[in-house]
């Protein structure tokens, strides 16, 4: 008995906190979205619940994985490419054979740091925004702190490289492609700047987290992983452009960011067809994962230059384009019976909503109705619980 009341004054508090976090924003905070309201108060109160969890995760480090990258430096991140097995008829699995779309879970554990960036990222993330909505200094005291562990001090702090990201045992040591591992970093970026009116968030702090984005910046611009990256024609290449937009504006070198946007403008017509398939991503394994992971990356560009306050893509032909890639999805997604692509792990359309949402904002879906008719639907019929934080985002953006 007493247990369910505790439980039934968990859920009310929740509620209250909730309605009143919310009420309390100003009328600027909200985005002109077509995300039900109802939906953003289930994401809010899943947040404020989650982040009260998260006060008690253990502080996250790279130096904490058990097994070390080639340069024996437990400081440098260290991951193993997902879509890579033991080959069973080889001695010791090696080296290893490519599977495309199939995931290796091995990858994923605490012998290395992909997961654990995963863990890192969605904990910071979440006790931001839980600091937002409620203005509860505690939340942004243990923020601050899982930042400072993973980026700062000097103990525990990650190499700002990617030098060993998603090696292949048998074969590489470490990869251009390890790069899509760090796009994480562009939400942890607005997590950051969601912090900054906390006391604990110190110029310190703040000056010491932009010097280490600032350090991997270089990295990826000057490296041979981060030239390899850039080179790439497909989401790679696109991730690889975001990443740089992303970070530059966050370290105040707008002009970086202005550049890189005009390059990543190149990619459209070599990605995108006439009608908006995109050929590249639609040969994979999984199609509509890829068709929306590329489209994600797009959608950060349109973010990101939006911010700066440039019209972009500045082409007209180029910014038809990319419309027509963001109608091919929603099309699709509002006929999910008529996708003729084989899929290895299903169809499943809602993965559309953020780019469908992000594409409403940016005016490239105005005169296309299924785009708010599918979300709405989407957010009464899926779980939004899942990533409640990636939702708040889409209705709530930060100031800037």
């Amino acid at each position: 008995m007493i247990r369910h009341l505790r439980s039934h004054c968990r859920r009310v508090l929740t509620f209250v906190f909730t309605s009143l976090a919310l009420s309390l924003l100003p009328p600027a905070a909200w985005a002109k979205s077509i995300i039900p309201e109802a939906a953003t108060n289930v994401a809010a109160s899943a947040v404020i619940h989650k982040a009260a969890l998260e006060l008690h995760t253990p502080l996250y480090s790279v130096t904490d994985k058990t097994q070390l990258p080639a340069s024996g430096n437990p400081h440098d991140y260290f991951s193993f490419a997902p879509y890579w097995w033991p080959d069973p008829d080889c001695p010791e699995g090696l080296p290893y054979e490519r599977r495309d779309g199939e995931y290796n879970q091995a990858t994923r554990g605490d012998a290395t740091d992909k997961q654990r960036l995963i863990d890192f990222t969605d904990t910071v993330n979440t006790l931001s925004w839980r600091y937002r909505l409620t203005d509860d200094s505690e939340y942004a005291q243990r923020a601050v702190t899982q930042l400072r562990h993973w980026f700062i001090t000097s103990e525990t702090r990650m190499a700002p490289n990617l030098l060993y990201a998603q090696a292949i045992p048998g074969r590489i040591d470490g990869r251009g492609i390890g790069l899509i591992e760090s796009r994480l970093l562009i939400e942890l970026a607005q997590s950051i700047r969601r912090l900054e009116p906390a006391p604990a968030m110190t110029v310190e702090t703040l000056q010491g987290l932009k010097q280490w984005y600032s350090d991997y910046l270089d990295w990826m611009l000057t490296s041979k992983n981060g030239q390899d990256e850039h080179a790439k024609r497909n989401n790679h290449g696109t991730w690889y452009d975001a990443q740089i937009v992303a970070f530059a504006r966050f370290v105040d070198r707008q002009a970086l960011a202005g550049r890189q946007l005009h390059s990543a403008s190149h990619r459209i017509a070599t990605q995108i067809a006439e009608g908006g398939a995109q050929p590249l991503e639609l040969a994979r394994t999984r199609p509509w994962h890829y068709v929306n992971f590329n489209l994600e990356a797009w959608s950060t560009l349109l973010e990101e230059s939006s911010t700066l306050g440039l019209r972009w893509p500045d082409s007209d032909a180029d910014r038809e384009r990319l419309a027509a890639a963001y109608r091919w999805i929603a099309e699709r997604a509002a006929n999910p019976h008529a996708w003729p692509y084989r899929e290895l792990h299903g169809f499943h359309p809602a993965i559309a909503l953020p780019n469908l949402v992000m594409a409403q904002r940016h005016h490239l879906l105005d005169d296309d109705h299924r785009a708010g008719v599918l979300v709405n639907k989407w957010t009464r019929t899926e779980d939004l619980v899942s990533k409640p934080t990636s939702l708040l985002s889409l209705t709530m953006p930060d100031p800037q």
